[in-house]
């Protein structure tokens, strides 16, 4: 049964499309063997989706300069206004550490004690109702 499934995945591997297969074979030479055959579809539309939008954004920029065919200046000004624009860079590891000391400097709130699953103020758990459906407001014909 082994040598069937394998020569299974062999002729589905075949039969994908080049560039699902070379998705493949980057999350596999990065030492992902284990995910969800989804992942590489994701990858193909994310891809394809960035390719596009890179070369829309070149074709506008050629046509800005007047000129009729992109050209390499084009198509690197996009990637640059899409990397500026799109990707940022994740803030200082010592900025990090330095808002975690920060945040944990303040005591959690006490448990109260009682029978039960103990949980904090009702107002520091996800659980807690965080809106009101009638206000706290006295109507004239309530009151």
């Amino acid at each position: 049964m082994a040598i069937e499934s394998h020569t299974f995945q062999k002729q589905q591997q075949q039969t994908r499309p080049r560039d699902a297969r070379i998705i493949a074979l980057i999350l596999q030479s990065l030492g992902v063997e284990d995910y969800d055959p989804k992942v590489v579809q994701q990858l193909l539309e994310f891809a394809h989706r960035y390719t596009t939008d890179v070369f829309q954004d070149a074709l506008v920029y050629a046509e800005h300069a007047a000129k009729s065919d992109l050209d390499l200046d084009d198509i690197q000004l996009a990637i640059q206004g899409r990397v500026n624009h799109s990707f940022t860079t994740p803030p200082p590891k010592e900025f990090l550490l330095e808002l975690a000391q920060e945040k944990n400097k303040a005591p959690l709130p006490l448990i109260p004690e009682k029978y039960g699953i103990r949980l904090p103020a009702e107002k520091h758990c996800l659980s807690g109702l965080n809106f009101s459906i009638i206000p706290d407001v006295c109507y004239l014909l309530i009151c």
